[in-house]
C-alpha cells in the first residue's frame, strides 16, 4: 500500500430498520403527524470504530451492527412515544446515540420514510433532507457526435433538498412540509417537460440541474446546504453553491471470508455479498460541457479494476484476505485514484447501510440508505 493511504480518513456505517408508531403533537394542530401514524424507519450509525472495541481486525463493522441492532430492536413494533416525548426524527436519532453509548459514534441518521431523513451529529448540527422525483426528457447539446446523450431521451429524475441547522437542544429542526412548500414552484417547471426548454436550462446535465436549482431553493431557505441531483438510480451529482461532486455506483459480486476472524466466527467461512460501491469525485466544471467528468468515462476507466473483483473470490487476493469492507474499500481508492485522480472518496456497503466509508474527505451531503 503506498503512504498516501495511510493519510485517508475511515468511517464505518451500520444500519438497522425497524417498525414503530408515533404521534408529534407539538406540531401545529391539523398536522398529519399530530396522529398516530407508523413508519418503518432505518437507523444507522456512523463512526471510526476504535480497534481496541472490536473482536478482530476486520469486525469493525460487526461491532457497530449489533449495537445498532439492539437499539432497533428495543424500538420495533413499538409506540416511540413511549421512549420520546416528542418523537420527531431528530429527537430519535438522539435518542438512539444515547442507547449506543459509544462516545466515538459521530453522527446517527433515521430516515423515517424513502423520501426523507435527518442526520444528527455529536454537535447536534441536524442535515435534513427530503427527497422529490420529476419526469423530464433532455439532450446534452455539445457532446461529441454519436454520444448517447446527444439524443434525445427522458429520465426519472430524483432530486434531495438538503439543509444543515443548529438543532441547539430544539426537538424540531425545519418541518419536511416546509420543503414540500418551497418545492412546488419548483415542480411546475421541470416535471413533465423537456429540460431544454426551461430558461437556465438550456444544456441540462446533472451538474446544471443541481446549480439551477440551488439558485432558486438558497433564498428561500438559508439553511440550504446541498442540491442533490440523480439522474439515474447509479448516477448523479451534488453542488454546495460553489463546488459539484459527481458519484456513480457499481454492484459487485464476489466471494468473500474475514481472514482474522475467530474460527468460531461464522464470517471466517468462506461467503459473499452483492456489494453497492459508489465513486465520488470532484471536478472543476468544464463550462462548455456543462459537467465535471463524463459518467461514461468514470465507467469506462474504472471498467477494469471492477472486472478484478466482481465475480471473483476476493480472500484469494493477497491484499484483500481479512475481507472486510474498510480493507477492500481501502484498496479500491488506492487502485481507482491511480487511474481517476479526482476521485475523493470510496463508500463500499456490504448490505444496505452497512460498510465502509473511506476518502480523501469524508464531508459532503448524507444520501439515503
Amino acid at each position: 500500500m503506498s503512504a498516501s493511504t495511510h493519510t485517508l480518513a475511515v468511517m464505518q456505517a451500520a444500519t438497522s430498520r425497524f417498525e414503530a408508531a408515533r404521534q408529534v403533537d407539538m406540531l401545529p394542530v391539523g398536522h398529519r403527524c399530530r396522529r398516530m401514524h407508523g413508519h418503518g424507519f432505518t437507523a444507522t450509525a456512523y463512526s471510526a470504530v476504535p480497534a481496541d472495541w472490536v473482536a478482530y481486525p476486520g469486525g469493525e463493522v460487526v461491532a457497530l451492527q449489533q449495537r445498532v441492532d439492539r437499539c432497533a430492536d428495543l424500538l420495533n413494533y413499538g409506540v416511540l412515544n413511549e421512549y420520546l416525548i416528542q418523537p420527531t426524527d431528530e429527537n430519535l436519532a438522539r435518542w438512539i446515540r444515547e442507547k449506543l453509548n459509544a462516545p466515538w459514534v459521530e453522527r446517527v441518521a433515521v430516515q423515517s420514510t424513502p423520501n426523507q431523513g435527518v442526520e444528527v451529529d455529536a454537535r447536534d448540527i441536524a442535515h435534513v433532507w427530503r427527497r422529490y422525483r420529476f419526469q423530464a426528457a433532455h439532450q446534452l447539446p455539445h457532446v461529441p457526435p454519436g454520444h448517447k446523450c446527444g439524443r434525445l431521451h427522458g429520465h426519472g429524475f430524483q432530486a434531495i433538498v438538503h439543509a444543515n441547522q443548529d438543532l441547539a437542544g430544539s426537538d424540531l429542526s425545519i418541518d419536511y412540509d416546509h420543503l414540500d412548500q418551497l418545492w412546488a414552484p419548483i415542480a411546475a417547471q421541470v416535471n413533465y417537460r423537456c429540460l431544454n426548454d426551461v430558461s437556465g436550462l438550456e444544456n441540462p446535465t446533472s451538474e446544471m440541474i443541481s446549480s439551477w436549482l440551488w439558485e432558486r431553493l438558497k433564498p428561500a431557505l438559508p439553511a440550504l446546504s446541498w442540491v442533490t441531483v440523480y439522474e439515474t438510480a447509479s448516477c448523479g451529482a451534488t453542488f454546495d453553491g460553489l463546488h459539484y461532486r459527481i458519484w456513480k455506483d457499481f454492484t459487485i459480486d464476489s466471494a468473500v471470508r474475514h481472514g482474522r476472524a475467530p474460527a468460531n466466527d461464522p464470517r471466517q467461512a468462506i461467503h459473499g455479498h452483492t456489494y453497492t460501491l459508489r465513486l465520488h469525485l470532484c471536478a472543476p466544471l468544464d463550462h462548455l460541457m456543462g459537467w465535471t467528468i463524463d459518467f461514461g468515462d468514470v465507467k469506462a476507466v474504472f471498467d477494469p479494476i471492477f472486472k478484478t473483483l466482481d465475480h471473483h473470490p476476493l480472500h484469494e487476493h493477497a491484499e484483500l484476505a481479512d475481507g472486510d469492507t474498510t480493507t477492500i474499500a481501502r484498496w479500491l481508492h488506492e487502485a481507482a485514484r491511480r487511474e481517476l485522480p479526482h476521485l475523493s472518496r470510496v463508500d463500499l456497503f456490504e448490505s444496505e447501510g452497512c460498510g465502509s466509508l473511506v476518502g480523501l474527505d469524508l464531508a459532503g451531503p448524507a444520501l439515503p440508505v
